[in-house]
């Protein structure tokens, strides 16, 4: 009884306090204010620093990066509007107790171990973002786009030190880093904004044609990379946050919101940071491509740095630094965290700080090696199609099995079935191993196969569902 009451107060903790085992009251719900912020600040971090450099790697054009941004971004916003907001203000339960209820108790367990495992691995590319901008005083050679393994001794000690502090602080102040992490967000939101505008006129930019021109009609992509079209640009970013809209895991967010319009505000997240930010990212390694530095790896046939601390120091020097190091640190220290309590679900008898230092020391390691980092676009897309899927079950439950409460199986657990639900692993797998092996096969850009797994899992979840019922 008294692992069961732990296991339920640290699924209440990671979907973020209050009613995780019933619906939220009216007294507790929050006007769309309250997530136009929060969706903002958590949305321009570290992670764009990486990826708006990425993208001209791939060799994108002015039209697929300014307009495939536009509309990819718009589709995402769609998702949590009509989907995730939708479902979230009709049930008003966590993703966590939405899950267990069709997919049984043990099933929730693997879920859990997958997100921490891949929270930890996004944790530690941002550790290394962070790296590059402490290594800076230390003249830290920086990871190159097609490094794996560690670049040098002191990058494993700058990497070890960073996170070492951020797990410490994770496991030991989280309500006070977030909302140090909220204070910070409208400083980094500047940073990227003067980055921006420093780096055009270091390019000499003028004029609207002249800042299209940066990119042009595009380019090959750079050593190790592939070529990104307009469809690339846009269903990636509509996929870049797969687990959070389709995936559902904002269910836990919105849960909260007085109305699905609320699914809006998202909108702000996606076009300050998966907009703005991405472009000034960016421009700012527009700058470096035209250094003899980055000359020089491109005449070699090698792929230049991304290294963001560099970047941004070069745009608006220390305050570059700082900017980098906190967009870094607020990002991989409330993922830490998040991933040491997904843990914990799964190991109920180690403490809150225990799991957490574990998480965080798997994110260090993955930190060491910067591939996590210079493959954030393959990781991302990665980490989205194998985690939407599950979201299917939930929407194809709401919208064609009549409710999380009736129905196929939407109270599985509830009507006395054991704690794993074979209808939702088997779609999950089917739909999983399907789709990956004709990613592998065929050479299938990933995010453009997380629609079609995510459409199947949950038709397969029906009909399964359906099926099992009429053999019981």
């Amino acid at each position: 009884m008294l692992q069961q009451e732990t296991q339920e107060e640290i699924i209440e903790e990671l979907a973020g306090g209050e009613y995780e085992r019933e619906p939220v009251p009216k007294s507790k719900l929050k006007g769309w204010g309250s997530f136009l912020g929060m969706y903002a600040g958590e949305h321009a971090a570290g992670t764009e620093f990486v990826i708006g450099p990425l993208f001209l790697t791939a060799g994108v054009s002015a039209f697929d990066l300014i307009i495939g941004l536009l509309l990819g971004n718009f589709l995402a916003v769609l998702s949590w509007r009509f989907l995730t907001a939708e479902i979230a203000v009709k049930y008003r339960l966590t993703l966590y107790y939405q899950l267990e209820k069709i997919c049984g108790r043990n099933l929730v367990k693997f879920y859990n171990v997958a997100n921490g495992v891949l929270f930890c691995f996004l944790a530690g590319s941002m550790i290394t973002v962070s790296a590059t901008a402490v290594g800076i005083p230390f003249d830290m050679e920086m990871p190159k786009l097609t490094d794996t393994l560690p670049t040098s001794g002191t990058y494993i000690v700058v990497v070890v030190l960073i996170g070492v502090i951020i797990s410490l602080i994770a496991a030991r102040g989280y309500d006070t880093v977030a909302k140090a992490a909220n204070l910070m967000s409208p400083f980094i939101v500047l940073a990227f904004l003067a980055c921006g505008i420093v780096a055009l006129g270091q390019l000499g930019v003028g004029s609207f044609q002249e800042f299209w021109n940066i990119w042009g009609e595009g380019g090959e992509p750079f050593p190790g990379q592939i070529k990104y079209t307009f469809w690339h640009v846009v269903i990636w970013s509509w996929f870049a946050n797969a687990a959070m809209h389709v995936g559902m895991s904002d269910l836990s967010v919105f849960r909260f919101a007085k109305k699905a319009s609320a699914g809006w505000t998202t909108a702000a997240g996606m076009y300050v940071g998966h907009y703005m930010a991405w472009i000034a990212a960016a421009l700012l390694y527009a700058v470096y491509l035209q250094s003899p530095e980055a000359q020089a790896f491109l005449d070699q046939g090698q792929a230049p740095s991304v290294a963001p601390g560099p970047l941004a120091y070069n745009a608006i020097g220390v305050f570059g630094i700082i900017a980098v190091v906190l967009a870094g640190w607020t990002t991989a220290n409330p993922t830490i965290y998040r991933a040491g309590l997904a843990f914990q679900a799964v190991l109920p008898k180690f403490s809150t700080f225990w799991v957490t230092i574990i998480a965080g020391g798997l994110a260090t390691v993955a930190g060491l090696f910067p591939a996590f980092a210079m493959q954030l676009l393959d990781f991302v897309a990665l980490y989205g199609f194998i985690l939407a899927p599950v979201g299917a079950v939930i929407v194809f439950q709401h919208f064609f099995g009549g409710g999380a409460d009736a129905g196929a199986g939407g109270d599985y657990s509830e009507r006395g079935g054991s704690g794993y639900n074979p209808a939702v692993f088997w779609a999950w797998a089917i739909s999983f191993g399907l789709f990956y092996f004709i990613s592998v096969q065929f050479d299938v850009f990933l995010s453009f196969v997380t629609l079609p797994a995510w459409l199947l899992c949950g038709v397969l979840y029906l009909l399964l569902s359906r099926r099992g019922r009429r053999t019981a």
